[in-house]
Formats: structure tokens, C-alpha cells, sequence
């Protein structure tokens, strides 16, 4: 099964990360939680160049679900470079995608993946409207 990108989707970000030594198991591969590790990073980066970093005391992006499908062991030594997509922006919820290679072999995906993202009041604990600005950001 190979991973397919929504058709109408928006690149928002790129992110080189290294692979670290520690990354590996003792299969001599990067573990498998490393991944979502890696999704996580560039998400949290993005998030963070936009201005929109969880406030518990306001309101921000929370991830309500995510996925990965793994297509090729990644090995140490090397360098992830993560690619992330927006698609499908409703009134709380977006959906992010990622694609992961090294940087040494371009175009080469790794593994793919994804998360669910709803907007939410902190201090109420629920969804609430995305605002206007964030829907901008996340609309292809």
C-alpha cells in the first residue's frame, strides 16, 4: 500500500532533523516512535514560526489523532528532511500531512503520515471555531 497526499492539499513547511545514534533499536533501524517523533518536531516548528503555540490559558491546536505508514528502514548516520501539508480546514479541524526522507536520497519517501488537529479553548476544554487566520493558513 503506498501512501497518496489529498489531491488538494498545501505545502506549508520544510525541516531538516538528524538522525541521532540513540534513534536506533536493536534491529539497527530507527524505531518506529521515532517517526512520529519526527511529525511531531516539524508540526510543533510550524506551529511555532506561525505563532501558534499552545497557550493554557487561551486557545490552540491540539492533535486529535495521528498515523504513520512506514515504506523504508531509516539508518543512522543521516538527516530527515520532513515535509508538511494542510488539507481539509473545517470549522475546528484541519488535517496536516507529513513525508519523511533523507536528505541524501530525494524523493525518496520513508514514511508518510498524518494528524487530525482541532482548535481548542484551553481553560474550557472543548472545541471552538478555528479563527480566520489559522483558516488561511490551512486552506489549499
Amino acid at each position: 500500500m503506498k501512501f497518496e497526499l489529498p489531491e488538494i492539499k498545501k505545502k506549508v513547511h520544510e525541516l531538516q532533523i538528524p538522525i541521532r545514534w540513540g534513534d536506533m533499536d536493536a534491529m539497527g533501524h530507527v524505531n518506529n516512535t521515532l517517526y512520529f517523533r519526527f511529525m511531531e518536531t516539524i508540526r510543533i516548528d510550524f506551529f511555532g514560526r506561525i505563532g501558534c503555540l499552545p497557550n493554557p490559558q487561551g486557545q490552540g491546536p491540539v492533535i486529535v489523532n495521528a498515523f504513520c505508514n512506514f515504506y523504508t528502514q531509516l539508518e543512522y548516520p543521516g538527516d530527515v528532511l520532513a515535509k508538511m501539508y494542510v488539507s481539509d480546514p473545517g470549522r475546528t479541524t484541519f488535517e496536516s500531512w507529513c513525508t519523511l526522507e533523507r536528505v541524501d536520497q530525494p524523493g525518496v519517501i520513508h514514511a508518510a503520515g498524518g494528524a487530525t488537529t482541532i482548535w481548542v479553548d484551553f481553560p474550557q476544554k472543548k472545541a471552538v471555531t478555528m479563527p480566520d487566520w489559522m483558516r488561511e493558513l490551512v486552506s489549499p
